[in-house]
């Protein structure tokens, strides 16, 4: 089975650091029909009483909206690369040294295994690393 390799946008935005602080976020995207296929949230350590989340998708615009409204927004600084396929041993591996021969220095990762599927989520510092990134991942994931 094969692994699907793309960018895709990933939207942030802050939070308050409170009991419903992303409970809020999330329900408006989700009365605007947002499916979340991944979700972070965090502390901001740096930044007492508040914190940080990242979603995605946010498809069509009222979703876009939605998303606005609530204070999220699609940032030019954060570029990722969504990797799902079949979960393996040293998959992680893999990916993470393929990228490092190449030279190019990863933001964050995410990844998760659910059964036999894997999901992981690349973070880089530009577009130009993401879009390198995907050829090497999907060379390297063959």
């Amino acid at each position: 089975m094969a692994y699907s390799v793309k960018k895709v946008d990933v939207w942030a935005g802050e939070i308050a650091d409170r009991p419903g602080g992303l409970a809020e976020k999330i329900e408006s995207l989700s009365n605007a029909g947002a499916n979340l296929e991944f979700l972070i949230a965090r502390r901001a350590a740096d930044k007492p009483g508040t914190g940080v989340v990242f979603v995605t998708p946010i498809k069509g615009a009222k979703q876009k909206g939605a998303a606005q409204g609530t204070g999220l927004a699609s940032t030019g600084s954060l570029h990722s690369v969504r990797v799902e396929g079949p979960d393996k041993a040293g998959l992680g591996a893999k990916m993470t040294k393929a990228i490092a021969a190449a030279g190019i220095n990863l933001r964050g990762l995410s990844a998760a295994a659910l059964g036999r599927r894997a999901v992981s989520y690349l973070a880089f510092d530009s577009a130009a690393d993401a879009d390198s990134a995907v050829s090497i991942l999907r060379k390297a994931l063959k």
